[in-house]
């Protein structure tokens, strides 16, 4: 016993935990550890063992005393520290756990999937199951994702088979229990000390054989084709918006409630804009002139052109601001902005008359109306000390 762990550190709890509070953590570590959802894993299993211990002592008041009074050795032999509790042994893991969720393992429990909301539904009486959701990637552009727009998609998914009118059944009335799990829809084995449930082979969870299956869905109740689906997409969307289209997923098994189609948008990259949530963002060319001079600039937006005043003696990398030309809000209705920046486009070719204008020019204005330059050699004559 001189190795064995407090139980108080393994729960994870303080000495003076409350009853509820006590098995709230045993609770959220044995789920973590129990071996259904950890197969294979020794350790884990170990760790399942040593919690249900350190729970069965602490959860009884007796127990729980006589532990706090004489540690591990309350259950040794008799409880060599008076009158302790070692006659009957600690139970086992699984049946803590049971006790603790109400019978889920074990007996009539619908196993650990069950239990957690895991991969194996419970079986439908009917036979009936579910379809699964489906996922669909859409790639549409800027301008789609401002304006909305209504796509229409073309999917292969199970659909209900018209011939069997989704029974399975070529006569429609073919359906006989499974007598391999007797219409539970699982099978249960035995593993140690765990009761494991699955998913019965030949059923398939259904609980029910079709003898006659239909020759379009082979007993299914549902078969692959093509569909076309329109799906109507909102203004303001964004990059990674998912859609969902309720019942356009794959039709349930042998006419079990459809899943549903999720949508997940892409927007590509536009060749002039960039997006920042509702805001656009853009750079546009600005003739030397009008920098210097100033005038009107037309700008590009999502909705046509439009153009902008430019003051004279605008700088490039300045950058101009239209309100409510962005993206709109899907949660308010409001719509972004667009910024503009703009850049001094330079001359790429002169002639030798535009040369020497441009010269005159340069030299007629000096240093003093170029403040940017101005500046720069001020900075630099520090530096250098002059």
């Amino acid at each position: 016993m001189a190795n064995k762990r407090d139980y108080y550190d393994i729960l994870g709890v303080s000495k003076d935990v409350t009853a509820s509070e006590l098995k709230k953590a045993y609770r959220k570590l044995a789920i973590k550890f129990h071996p259904d959802k950890n197969p294979g894993d020794q350790e884990a299993e170990e760790k399942f063992k040593e919690l249900g211990e350190a729970y069965e002592a602490l959860s009884d008041d007796d127990k729980r005393a006589a532990y706090d009074r004489y540690g591990h050795a309350a259950f040794e032999n008799g409880g060599g520290g008076g009158g302790g509790f070692g006659g009957g042994g600690f139970h086992d893991a699984s049946d803590i756990f049971s006790q603790v969720f109400g019978g889920a393992f074990g007996g009539g429990g619908g196993g650990f999937e069950d239990l957690f909301g895991g991969g194996r539904r419970r079986r439908n009486p009917s036979g009936r199951q579910p379809g699964s959701d489906l996922r669909y990637d859409l790639e549409i552009s800027l301008e789609e994702a401002a304006t909305g727009i209504q796509k229409e998609l073309e999917i292969e998914k199970l659909e209900a088979c018209s011939t069997c009118n989704s029974t399975g059944s070529k006569s429609g009335s073919g359906k006989n229990t499974c007598p391999t799990c007797g219409g539970q829809g699982a099978v249960t084995r035995q593993a140690g000390i765990f009761i494991q449930q699955t998913e019965c082979p030949d059923c398939h969870g259904s609980g029910q054989i079709i003898s006659d299956p239909c020759p379009d869905c082979h007993g299914e109740g549902r078969k692959t084709e093509t569909s076309r689906i329109k799906i109507n997409i909102p203004a303001g969307v964004d990059d990674g918006t998912r859609l969902r289209s309720t019942g356009n997923g794959d039709a349930g098994m042998r006419g079990g409630q459809p899943g549903d189609l999720y949508v997940f948008l892409h927007i590509k990259k536009h060749e002039i804009f960039d997006r920042d949530g509702d805001d656009l963002f853009c750079e546009v060319p600005m003739p030397f002139a009008t920098a210097a001079l100033g005038g009107e600039l037309e700008v590009p937006t999502l909705e046509g052109k439009s153009s902008i005043k430019i003051p004279a003696g605008t700088q490039g990398g300045t950058t101009f601001r239209l309100r409510n030309r962005g993206i709109k809000d899907l949660r308010t209705g409001g719509k972004g902005d667009l910024h503009v920046e703009v850049q001094v486009e330079v001359p790429s070719k002169l002639n030798s008359e535009q040369k020497e204008k441009l010269t005159d020019f340069s030299e007629s204005i000096g240093v003093k109306n170029n403040p940017m330059q101005e500046s720069f050699f001020e900075k630099a004559k520090k530096f250098f000390g002059a």
